[in-house]
């Protein structure tokens, strides 16, 4: 069984939030666009998602952020920041993964449900074999997500035309980074075509 793995595709993280990432706001809604094609329903048994969710993560959030280790605070728990994009249609995501309460957080598989289980588990015990691996940012969640699912024994693959990079040169070296690490990039049905 395949499932589809939604990365942080929140306010924060979208126009006029804490961290926004270009292209989010357009990308939350080219998702569920995607979500809902006749491809997506055949392709995923299950859908899930992943959220930053920070209560006191310590060094992560810092008045003089680097942008690379600390940042600004965002993704405050239950803070809109946190919350999902409008334009994500959450219909499908069936378990949503929480990650980086009181540290940075940047895999999916650093996250739990509400239940306290942790994602890997859980998708093993849904008898999942493949991850699909989709939303922001592609140089740091969804690399993180995408490898760790890769370390973690899930055939993974990352949809880049369904993620959103915080630079163009970053989100290349990202893509070429998880490619070395073992994960797939692939294409849908959906993908833009050159020419």
């Amino acid at each position: 069984m395949r499932a589809l793995i939604i990365v942080d595709m929140q306010n924060d993280f979208c126009g006029g939030g804490a961290l926004p990432v270009d292209g989010a706001d357009a990308l939350a809604a080219t998702i569920s666009r995607y979500l809902e094609s006749p491809e997506a329903r055949e392709r995923y048994a299950h859908v899930v998602a992943t959220q930053d969710w920070h209560i006191d993560p310590g060094e992560h959030f810092s008045a003089c952020p680097d942008n690379q280790t600390s940042w600004p605070p965002h993704c405050v728990a239950e803070s809109p920041g946190a919350q999902f994009h409008p334009a994500l249609n959450t219909d499908r995501i069936e378990a949503v993964f929480r990650k980086g309460a009181y540290s940075a957080g940047y895999s999916g598989f650093e996250g739990s449900d509400a239940d306290g289980t942790a994602l890997g588990d859980w998708l093993r015990r849904h008898r999942v074999a493949s991850v699909d691996v989709v939303g922001v940012a592609t140089d740091h969640c969804v690399r993180a997500t995408a490898v760790a699912a890769f370390r973690a024994g899930f055939d993974t693959a990352v949809l880049p035309h369904l993620t959103a990079g915080t630079t163009t040169e970053r989100t290349i070296a990202a893509l070429a980074a998880m490619r070395d690490a073992g994960v797939a990039l692939a294409e849908t049905d959906q993908s833009p075509r050159s020419g």
